[in-house]
């Protein structure tokens, strides 16, 4: 599973995800890739879930890009435990993701392979999605 190999600070603040995406909205890499549409965290498992489905549907034939990277410790109190006393400690790492983000590019497979293997993915994030593909000739 991702996670930082280092960071300035053990817990983060929560924050909110607001208005699109800065930056990240275009295909660099794959020919067919795979679209955020409303804001949220998505955690280190269903990044990994995500890229073992893709990989797994592709036959390890062409190429994935991962374009999210979880860099949020997300901390949580024990159960049963009572108000007060500090911030719970670090319970996973998740990657803030605002609509309009590519998250996943595939290239070097057939259209009808790519679209299938993204579906799958998409099926292991916790956010709608949409799969875009690169417009040719532009």
């Amino acid at each position: 599973m991702m996670q930082p190999k280092k960071t300035k600070f053990r817990r983060a603040h929560k924050g909110r995800i607001k208005g699109n995406t800065k930056g990240g909205a275009a295909l660099n890499f794959g020919q067919f890739g795979l679209k955020a549409l409303e804001p949220n965290r998505v955690n280190a498992r269903e990044i990994e879930a995500a890229r073992r489905a893709i990989t797994r549907e592709m036959k390890r034939q062409g190429r994935v890009w991962i374009r999210i990277f979880p860099d949020v410790p997300v901390s949580k109190k024990p159960v049963e435990v009572r108000m007060g006393s500090g911030k719970g400690a670090p319970e996973f790492w998740a990657a803030r993701v605002a609509p309009g983000r590519i998250m996943f590019e595939v290239d070097g497979v057939p259209e009808a392979v790519a679209r299938e293997s993204l579906r799958l993915g998409a099926a292991k994030l916790s956010v709608r999605t949409k799969i875009v593909a690169r417009v040719e000739g532009l």
